[in-house]
């Protein structure tokens, strides 16, 4: 597993859907997570330390957790499937690890909520990671799902080209400039 943070959250200009940034903590990949408006704003206002005047439904989460006795150990975004991410909770009763399985978005906003680590398994960094232009902000070509290793298996046509509409979509987004840690485009 790699330890993840959340280098940003982002909307594409053209269709307005949100994408959240992971980035490795120790190089230059990237992993692009779309999500709902709704998980995109419970990130963001965690990360923006905006106060709100009731709990919202990530913070109920938390608090139902801790009432029971558990804590929130990690997230691990665990699987790509059928063009799917799939994450788990890792929650720590009473000395054991017990996992429990939910969509990325939220496991993210209850991450930054915890303020634990978000790690992704290694396979999904290889199937949907990109590394990114420190300068330009934009995806380096030929790293689309490769997580950046150029030395993987080959690629099959039809993955190529399910890949160049990532890419495309990624280049579209706005402010694809670094804005550092925990920073979010405005939506």
């Amino acid at each position: 597993m790699l330890e993840m943070v959340i280098d940003s959250i982002r909307v594409s200009l053209m269709n307005y859907q949100r994408v959240v940034i992971l980035k490795h903590q120790e190089s230059e990949r990237y992993l692009p997570i779309w999500i709902g408006p709704s998980e995109a704003d419970a990130i963001a206002v965690k990360l923006q330390d905006v106060s709100v005047p009731r709990p919202l439904t990530h913070d109920l989460l938390g608090s139902i957790i801790g009432t029971l006795g558990a804590s929130i150990d990690h997230i691990v975004i665990s699987d790509l499937s059928n063009d799917t991410f799939y994450a788990k909770l890792l929650l720590n009763a009473n000395g054991s690890i017990t996992e429990v399985d939910c969509r990325p978005s939220d496991a993210i906003a209850v991450a930054v909520r915890a303020n634990v680590p978000i790690y992704v398994e290694e396979t999904v960094l290889e199937k949907a990671g990109i590394l990114m232009d420190k300068e330009t902000g934009q995806v380096v070509p030929g790293t689309e799902g490769s997580g950046g290793n150029r030395d993987n298996a080959p690629v099959d046509k039809a993955e190529v080209e399910r890949l160049s509409a990532f890419a495309d979509f990624i280049s579209g987004l706005d402010g694809l400039e670094d804005l550092g840690p925990g920073k979010t485009s405005s939506f």
